[in-house]
């Protein structure tokens, strides 16, 4: 046991409360990220020098209908996802629980499947490119699970393993034993890490290889979730076996995809950039 832990702050879940309306800091995290990144989206779509001649991208009320279908997709798949991969045995028992989101609970893959298939009828509907666009998401994700993480560090959810570093956190809702703030290193690694190498691919390549800002993505949040799993304390429905958790397995198909985008986009050379 280390002879020093970082007790948890008291920070209440809730923001504000009037009546039975309640703000919660969860919630917030999610608003925070889309507004964000979809503010950023709108300064990409407007920056020339990122874009190939010629090439068709979101207008400024594509991405305000965009906001809609992404945050739709966040929502419904994470929570379904979080109820198929982490919880059924007990969801199945507790139906009603389902639609508590406001009690936490949401799976960064089941998000990611629900984003894919809103930004894929998005495109369809808007004659836009599914890689385009899935390759402005890839830049502006890691806001959104910076933000995301924060939460849950806030709610007292997905805490870390036990352990005797001198930033041990002691999590009052899990036990009494200094534990890895997990949350914050994923907040590290897959949102401002992440965001910072994406950024800089961005920066030298634009969106001239549809699907490598995407590939960028995939592989950096696959590598850092497969990481921070080491630390995290999983569930019993998420161990499987002594090393694997399904935060793992989930993240390989992540990984595979993400190679083959970021082969596929040097598979040809890259488009023109715009004239300014």
């Amino acid at each position: 046991m280390p002879l020093f832990a970082i007790p948890f702050p008291v920070i209440d879940p809730v923001l504000i409360s009037v009546g039975p309306l309640a703000i919660r800091w969860y919630a917030l995290a999610y608003v925070a990220g889309l507004v964000l990144g979809w503010f950023a989206m709108r300064r990409l779509c407007q920056a020339d020098g990122l874009w190939a001649a010629g090439q068709k991208r979101p207008t400024v009320e594509d991405l305000d209908d965009l906001l809609v279908y992404a945050a739709l997709g966040v929502v419904l798949g994470g929570r379904i996802g979080h109820v198929l991969f982490y919880g059924w045995p007990y969801y199945r028992e507790n139906p009603l629980e389902i639609l508590q989101v406001w009690k936490g609970g949401m799976a960064f893959h089941g998000g990611l499947i629900g984003v894919l298939v809103a930004i894929a009828i998005f495109a369809y509907r808007r004659g836009l490119s599914v890689l385009t666009v899935l390759d402005l998401f890839a830049v502006v994700a890691p806001i959104g699970l910076f933000f995301g993480r924060l939460a849950n560090f806030i709610n007292q959810e997905l805490w870390g393993r036990p352990t005797d570093v001198p930033w041990a956190v002691i999590f009052p809702r899990a036990d009494d034993l200094p534990r890895h703030p997990s949350q914050i290193y994923e907040a590290l690694t897959e949102g401002v890490l992440l965001l910072v190498v994406v950024s800089l691919v961005a920066r030298a390549a634009g969106f001239r290889r549809p699907g490598l800002l995407a590939g960028v993505f995939a592989i950096g949040y696959a590598l850092a979730r497969s990481f921070c799993e080491f630390f995290r304390q999983p569930d019993a429905s998420e161990v499987i076996n002594s090393v694997l958790t399904m935060g793992m397995v989930l993240s390989t198909p992540m990984l595979l995809a993400g190679l083959a985008l970021v082969a596929n986009a040097f598979r040809r050379p890259a488009l023109e950039p715009a004239r300014p």
